[in-house]
């Protein structure tokens, strides 16, 4: 059974997490993973993540209506990007966790810096079949790693020239697989543990009020604004990440 503190931890990171996916759509594995890595070693942060990630991008990956199409077009990407994880995960037996948690770091760190700066990458078509499935692996490697889904896939996705309602289904589509993926490699390598597993369960509780709330937000706020707070936010805690992997 789980201590006070660690309890509350896990309550306020998904209630945050799930409240910024319900302003703008996305983040929940991501700033659930970089707040709970603050506060507990980057495996567990892993573990934690997994049924409220699962759960919330299973709804994503599936509404949109264009599951045929962009499973037609991507497949090769999400095959490498779901196989490679459980070659990264073999990384938390066998090197540094502080070293792990410092990459962490530098992956919010570049995907906030990438997301303000408001780079967009373009990846023609005729060379999405040689580029997806080697993003696609590094992708599943580096979620292997660090329990990010984030980068380089999410800026594949983005530089192919989905729509934007295609966009966010690729994406749950990415990260569902991605979370399963993640599961199977933890649980192989003894990384997840029941007491695990169920506190990822009961986790899911917060985070779906925090999407209701995160809705409500929306209705209320600049998406605009709250996504440059947001990755403000994200590139600080990364940065933070880093310091303190190199500090321990």
């Amino acid at each position: 059974m789980p201590d006070a503190s660690t309890l509350l931890v896990v309550v306020l990171t998904f209630l945050i997490a799930g409240s910024v996916k319900g302003v703008i759509g996305l983040g929940l594995p991501t700033v659930s993973l970089a707040l709970l890595t603050v506060a507990l070693d980057l495996p567990s942060a892993m573990a934690l993540l997994l049924v409220p990630s699962f759960v919330t991008n299973v709804w994503q990956a599936s509404v949109g209506g264009n599951a045929r199409a962009i499973l037609i077009r991507i497949w090769p990407f999400l095959l490498m990007a779901t196989v490679t994880v459980w070659f990264g995960a073999k990384a938390l037996t066998s090197l540094d966790l502080a070293l792990l948690s410092a990459l962490l770091g530098v992956l919010l760190v570049v995907y906030a810096s990438v997301s303000l700066a408001g780079i967009r990458l373009t990846v023609a078509t005729r060379h999405e079949v040689w580029v997806g499935p080697l993003v696609g692996s590094a992708n599943g490697i580096l979620t292997g790693m660090t329990g990010s889904f984030v980068v380089p896939g999410v800026m594949f996705l983005q530089a192919i020239g989905l729509s934007r309602d295609m966009l966010i289904q690729a994406m749950g589509m990415l990260f569902t697989a991605s979370t399963v993926a993640l599961a199977v490699a933890l649980q192989g390598n003894n990384l997840l543990t029941a007491e695990l597993g169920g506190l990822s369960a009961l986790a899911l509780i917060p985070a779906m009020l925090g999407m209701v709330f995160g809705q409500r937000i929306r209705q209320r706020l600049s998406e605009t604004l709250f996504r440059r707070v947001f990755f403000i936010a994200l590139l600080m805690l990364g940065a933070y990440i880093i310091a303190n992997a190199a500090n321990g």
